[in-house]
């Protein structure tokens, strides 16, 4: 036989359980306006993740495959193709400095600027829409959730 939790604890739980679940539906929302904002300017997700990773990640305006392989938590190798790509698209280009050439610093475009402050604009603007909708979420009334007798 189970004990039922007493009301406090339930509430609490079912306030948690909430706020996450408002979370990942917020996050889910953010991420489908995402995907269809970097389509219309005729990037992949991945694509607009790269451009705001060598933009921002370091703060030098310029990346390493190795430190943008792990802003987009991908494999090396795959990262080398996204910007052997986004290099063929004038987005970005690659600086090999001194003898090593395997140390590559990538860097945008001028091309690849516009497209990355133009998507930041939007992205921005769906950031401020999605704060007030996690506000309300947060400062929610909790709904009980009742113990299911059957089980």
């Amino acid at each position: 036989m189970r004990r039922a939790s007493p009301p406090q604890q339930t509430s609490e739980i079912s306030l948690v359980l909430r706020r996450l679940a408002w979370f990942r539906y917020s996050l889910r929302r953010f991420l489908r306006f995402s995907e269809k904002a970097t389509h219309e300017h005729g990037l992949t997700p991945q694509q607009y993740l790269l451009l705001l990773g060598i933009a921002g990640y370091t703060g030098r305006g310029w990346a390493t495959i190795s430190e943008l392989a792990e802003f987009l938590q991908e494999r090396h190798n795959a990262v080398v193709g996204l910007v052997q790509r986004a290099c063929r698209k004038g987005l970005v280009r690659k600086d090999q400095r001194g003898r090593d050439r395997r140390y590559v610093r990538v860097r945008l475009t001028r091309q690849g600027t516009t497209t990355l402050n133009s998507l930041a604009q939007l992205h921005l603007g769906e950031l401020e829409r999605m704060q007030l909708d996690l506000g309300k979420a947060l400062k929610a009334r909790p709904h009980f959730i009742e113990p299911d007798e059957g089980a």
